[in-house]
């Protein structure tokens, strides 16, 4: 692969309830465990920054097969939801369900424009066959 860019973030302090920053500033949070995890919630999480890059990456990559096909999708966005649990052997594993709404289009095609970006879409690329990812699209 030929790399384009590399991000870089350090992780310091506790882990989920620590610092994270990255190399050139830009991403500087304290973070903690969220409630429903036992932690105070008084931070963010890397489920949250995680279910924040899968959104702009995969919107990235709907915008991108919608010029290529030469498709106005207007006022479009993606959702992401992250969830994490335990798989059962003593770890966790996440899941993520994406929401799709391109509102000016028939839902057939907004479906198969979503398709196509979980096939091109990186974060999509990384996740295929480790966890479960499920695209859904609406018009509202």
């Amino acid at each position: 692969m030929e790399t384009l860019y590399t991000a870089e973030a350090l992780s310091t302090g506790a882990g989920r309830n620590g610092h994270v920053r990255t190399s050139d500033g830009r991403v500087d949070l304290d973070l903690a465990a969220p409630k429903d995890m036992g932690g105070s919630g008084e931070g963010s999480n890397p489920e949250q920054l995680f279910a924040a890059g899968y959104a702009a990456c995969f919107h990235s990559a709907l915008q991108t097969i919608a010029r290529k096909d030469k498709v106005e999708l207007g006022d479009s966005s993606v959702g992401a939801l992250v969830g994490i649990g335990p798989n059962g052997e003593g770890g966790y594993q996440l899941e993520v369900t994406l929401e799709v709404v391109v509102p000016n289009l028939p839902h057939d095609q907004a479906l198969a424009l979503a398709e196509q970006a979980h096939q091109v879409c990186p974060y999509s690329n990384a996740t295929r066959g480790n966890i479960e990812v499920t695209v859904t699209v609406t018009d509202d």
